[in-house]
């Protein structure tokens, strides 16, 4: 009878401890919340007077634009095939821009992520100086490196390339980082034993186990290093997205090709992600008759 009441003792001073718990974790998000609103409301305040008070009578405004292109578009559905033919070669140097970037950036990426995990490290003094440089290459945006590579080496893709490619090796090396953790060390303890260089038991060791991640990781950034390279051209470094900003910018009469080119590049993405996700899958859960 006494061992039964200390351990109802016991259970109701587990259950308080949790609804404690468990209140001061609302109380929390609410906090949060109220922070997050307060930040909101001020940041639209910021942004209402420094635009003279222009922000929020703006607001009804807002899909004017988007209106009047689709009731443009709409009235020349019948050129969308000649538009599509047009830039069609633009999109395709937005989609070779993304996958040069992801390629280069992704081997950059396997070097670096190497050189910065524990127990795989070439030179384990350098750690931090390796996760630093990752730190940085993702930290400032594409755009920015573009501008500055766009005003040294002028207009077109290459800029755009390598903005992608440095801020891709930051990305993906700290994923790929990651994977390289979880790794089993237990190989490379073999290979050291019958002197095998660092290089032999990175490739032997450690490649086989995280390959298909790193894989999977490569092509979502793929995904994500094209709608980039779209971006940038609105900065002057080619591909469809420059396409766009020039029909754009020339306004009402060129709307429809502004929605041509909206449609092909929504199209595009939804196929390279459709078809990425599907190799993504089966690099992460196996075939179905694997699975079987």
């Amino acid at each position: 009878m006494t061992e039964t009441t200390a351990s109802a003792r016991d259970l109701g001073g587990i259950h308080d401890q949790y609804m404690a718990l468990t209140r001061q974790k609302r109380l929390y998000s609410l906090v949060l919340l109220l922070i997050f609103i307060a930040l909101m409301v001020a940041g639209f305040s910021v942004a209402g007077g420094r635009n003279a008070g222009s922000f929020w009578g703006g607001i009804d405004n807002f899909f004017d634009y988007p209106s009047e292109l689709v009731i443009e578009a709409s009235g020349k559905l019948a050129e969308f095939p000649g538009h599509f033919v047009t830039f069609f070669p633009a999109l395709v140097e937005t989609v070779n821009i993304a996958a040069a970037a992801t390629l280069l950036g992704a081997l950059a990426a396997i070097f670096l992520s190497l050189l910065a995990t524990r127990g795989m490290a070439r030179f384990p003094v350098l750690i931090p100086v390796f996760r630093r440089i990752m730190d940085i290459s993702r930290a400032i945006p594409e755009i920015v490196v573009a501008l500055v590579l766009i005003f040294i080496l002028g207009g077109g893709p290459v800029p755009a390339m390598i903005a992608i490619a440095i801020h891709t090796a930051g990305a993906l090396g700290k994923l790929f980082s990651e994977v390289n953790e979880n790794a089993d060390l237990k190989p490379l303890d073999g290979l050291a034993s019958v002197g095998a260089t660092w290089g032999q038991k990175m490739a032997l060791g450690v490649v086989p186990q995280v390959a298909p991640n790193w894989l999977s990781y490569a092509l979502l950034r793929f995904e994500i290093n094209v709608r980039a390279s779209a971006i940038l051209g609105f900065v002057g470094a080619g591909g469809l997205g420059y396409e766009l900003k020039n029909a754009i910018s020339w306004g009402q009469g060129r709307y429809d090709e502004a929605a041509a080119i909206f449609v092909l590049l929504f199209l595009t993405i939804v196929v390279i992600d459709q078809t990425s996700s599907h190799y993504r899958d089966r690099l992460t859960h196996g075939s179905k008759s694997e699975r079987r």
